[in-house]
């Protein structure tokens, strides 16, 4: 990418920058952002999010660390707290909610039905694939991959490799074999 766009992509995110709650440096947003609830935002150094996201605080905290790189098409809504580590990698059309519709009263509309929120983490050093969904509630740990359109619910340990829909472990980081193995069947 030319360092003429990223430059006039920086002088545009310096526009947000008085109304967050930071901004950090070297930081840059893309064209055709939807940026709502601002003051809730916490950006660190080297935040990168490319065209087409949606960021949106209803409220809640969006805190995202140092050296983060988002996609293009992102969306991600908090009513609580969504924290992203830093060195985290999230691929395109990756979606990232700490709030969810309850469904189970049959004689009310979903909409109108009370609100589940959970608080969403995603450690350190993440890699996030492409077409994901990282559901309330979730915790991933540091160094976790998850695989391309994977729907992830549920809290995960550091140095795995998840994927599927719903997600599960199919890798983990073996410290005492210094490698990586694939999981068992059974619960880590």
């Amino acid at each position: 990418m030319s360092r003429v766009l990223k430059l006039i992509w920086m002088l545009r995110a310096i526009f947000y920058k008085p109304f967050m709650n930071r901004f950090g440096w070297f930081s840059y947003i893309g064209p055709t952002c939807y940026l709502s609830g601002v003051k809730h935002f916490s950006f660190g150094d080297r935040v990168r999010i490319y065209p087409n996201a949606r960021v949106e605080s209803l409220g809640g905290s969006i805190q995202i660390g140092n050296n983060v790189s988002i996609g293009q098409n992102l969306h991600i809504i908090s009513v609580n707290d969504v924290r992203i580590g830093k060195d985290t990698t999230i691929s395109s059309n990756v979606f990232v909610s700490d709030v969810d519709h309850q469904y189970e009263a049959l004689d009310i509309h979903i909409m109108e039905q009370p609100l589940d929120v959970k608080s969403t983490h995603i450690g350190d050093n993440c890699f996030i694939g492409y077409g994901s969904v990282i559901m309330p509630g979730t915790i991933l740990g540091k160094h976790c991959i998850v695989g391309a359109n994977s729907v992830v619910k549920g809290i995960f340990p550091d140095y795995c490799v998840i994927a599927g829909s719903p997600a599960r472990i199919i890798k983990y980081y073996d410290s005492n074999e210094q490698c990586w193995v694939q999981a068992s069947s059974k619960k880590l």
